[in-house]
């Protein structure tokens, strides 16, 4: 059975002048994280800016990269992305996944 604690990541690109929306859509998000078996803990952390954009990321932690792909698999992910595709005027690309197991 698999217990390393594993990482999920998405990167976001973010055009500049629209921080605050992009902010506030996951500040008001009502993603029932804490109820999900597995979930560890959620930060929405901010990177460099350039002329065109702000790059974001999505960083949860997770037990297991088995319960990380039970949540992708629920009804609390349905849930949560339900509005995923209004505000496209505010994103550069899609969002980059990056999935790590934690070694240390």
């Amino acid at each position: 059975m698999e217990t390393t604690t594993y990482i999920a990541m998405n990167r976001f690109k973010i055009v500049r002048g629209k921080e605050d929306v992009f902010e506030k859509i996951w500040k008001e998000r009502d993603s029932k994280l804490g109820e999900v078996k597995g979930f560890i803990n959620f930060n929405l952390i901010k990177g460099k800016e350039n002329d065109e954009f702000t790059i974001y990321a999505s960083h949860s932690t997770w037990s297991s990269e088995i319960d990380f792909i039970n949540w992708t698999k629920s009804e609390s992910f349905r849930e949560a992305h339900k509005n995923a595709g209004q505000s496209k005027e505010i994103y550069i690309g899609h969002p980059e996944f990056e999935g790590f197991k934690v070694v240390l």
